[in-house]
């Protein structure tokens, strides 16, 4: 390694609360990174590590890219810091001007958040405003889905589906929610190449909610077009179409939650694109920036925002944070975007997609592999669980996968990989020798 990185010890490690880990178990033998370039970390002993889930699907240009760094830093020199309450600034209107560019048509609007779950919490209140703007003010009720994953904020785990996250906090989550049943169905799609064939009639659940509760009291519905962390749930063929038509059947705003499948994963823009479907609102974050700075954002359909416009003189929508379009984040979400332009990242899965395809099912017929799900530059790797120890078996396989050299992602008995997007040919074969290799016990 070029630079030296402290080593520490176990005592170090006691101040932070890490998210969504065990910490005693992680604090006994942590797995510390301390360096990034180009599709690799590095840790603090200099061991090479093959990222294979673009840090935490947001990294999809690389690591360190020096045309960040630069933006960021002439900033930070220019103006470090704006409100962003009745005041603006050039970057902001920049990046909203370059979003809009390549957003789905229609989507022509953007609110500016930090995250991925102030994104999912603020398009649901613009859902709900927009309906009591019209006059529905009885449209207050949000539909989620099983399984579906929007963040961590008490709106985002309220239309969320993973009952772990709904548990911990039953009694605080949003009244009036209710969830269409998750498309994911082993029996009929296992092993399926890209969409799956069964299950666009999942969709019609959303009618039997509607004769239940009444389309007069729902307001949205959200989902994720392809659902990332409960394990790459690919939405069958003609799934999301269907849920468009009924949503404008009954005056349902749709929004499509893209923070993961967002800027390229799926091999095109944003999945909405790739599938043929248009939102009224769409979520943003992670891989708008590269993961350099925390920023995230809601695209607005023409529609929804001239509605606010339309009203009396004032403030149209009682929400927003201090660090809303922040100058800094603009910076690296401009110098982002342009890196995507000039190097066609955007759209690159999809030439890299039939070799990722074919280097995913090779996997087929390994120990205790039970299915595996792919598109664009996304895998889900689903294993057979150990009786009575959910999580052991493909926990086991994320631990050695970085002991050789590979960082992946798990959840439940779930392997995701979605590398960046610059990965080459040869890094694919990489990857999935590794895994390959883990699973056969080699």
């Amino acid at each position: 390694m070029s630079n030296s990185t402290p080593s520490l010890q176990r005592s170090d490690l006691e101040a932070l609360w890490m998210p969504f880990t065990p910490n005693r178990q992680f604090k006994a033998k942590p797995r510390l990174l301390a360096r990034a370039s180009g599709m690799h970390y590095w840790t603090p002993d200099g061991r090479q590590i093959l990222d294979g889930v673009a840090g935490l699907w947001c990294v999809n240009a690389g690591h360190g890219r020096h045309e960040i760094t630069e933006a960021v830093a002439n900033q930070l020199e220019t103006m470090d810091y704006a409100p962003p309450f009745q005041m603006g600034h050039p970057p902001a209107f920049a990046l909203a001007n370059e979003l809009v560019k390549i957003a789905p048509a229609g989507l022509d609007h953007v609110f500016f958040t930090n995250s991925g779950s102030e994104a999912v919490d603020t398009a649901l209140k613009i859902a709900l405003a927009w309906h009591r703007a019209r006059g529905d003010a009885t449209r207050t009720r949000l539909i989620g889905r099983e399984r579906g994953y929007h963040g961590v904020g008490f709106g985002g785990i309220s239309v969320g589906g993973i009952s772990a996250n709904r548990k911990a906090w039953s009694t605080a989550l949003l009244p009036g929610v209710d969830h269409l049943q998750h498309t994911h169905d082993l029996a009929k799609n296992a092993f399926s190449r890209g969409a799956p064939a069964h299950g666009a009639h999942l969709a019609d659940e959303l009618e039997r909610l509607v004769a239940l509760h009444d389309a007069s009291t729902i307001a949205a519905v959200i989902v994720e077009p392809i659902a990332g962390s409960t394990g790459v749930l690919i939405p069958p063929r003609g799934y999301l179409q269907r849920l468009r038509e009924i949503c404008d059947r009954h005056g349902i705003l749709l929004i499509f939650d893209e923070v993961i499948t967002g800027f390229g994963r799926t091999g095109a823009p944003f999945a909405a694109q790739e599938f043929g479907v248009t939102p009224d609102l769409l979520t943003v974050a992670k891989g708008m920036t590269n993961g350099c700075v925390p920023m995230g954002g809601v695209l607005v359909s023409k529609a929804v925002y001239d509605t606010f416009m339309q009203g009396p003189d004032g403030i149209e929508l009682f929400h927003g944070y201090t660090y809303s379009a922040h100058p800094v984040a603009c910076a690296a979400g401009l110098a982002t975007l342009d890196i995507y332009r000039r190097e066609g990242l955007l759209t690159r899965a999809r030439t890299l997609a039939s070799k990722w395809e074919d280097a995913a099912h090779a996997l087929k017929g390994l120990p205790h592999v039970i299915d595996v799900r792919n598109y664009g530059l996304i895998l889900g790797l689903e294993l057979e669980p150990v009786a009575g120890k959910s999580g052991a078996r493909a926990f086991e396989v994320f631990t050695q996968c970085f002991e050789r050299g590979l960082l992946v992602r798990q959840t439940a008995d779930i392997l995701a990989l979605s590398p960046p997007l610059t990965v080459t040919p040869a890094q694919i074969d990489e990857m999935f020798g590794t895994l390959s290799d883990v699973l056969r016990g080699k």
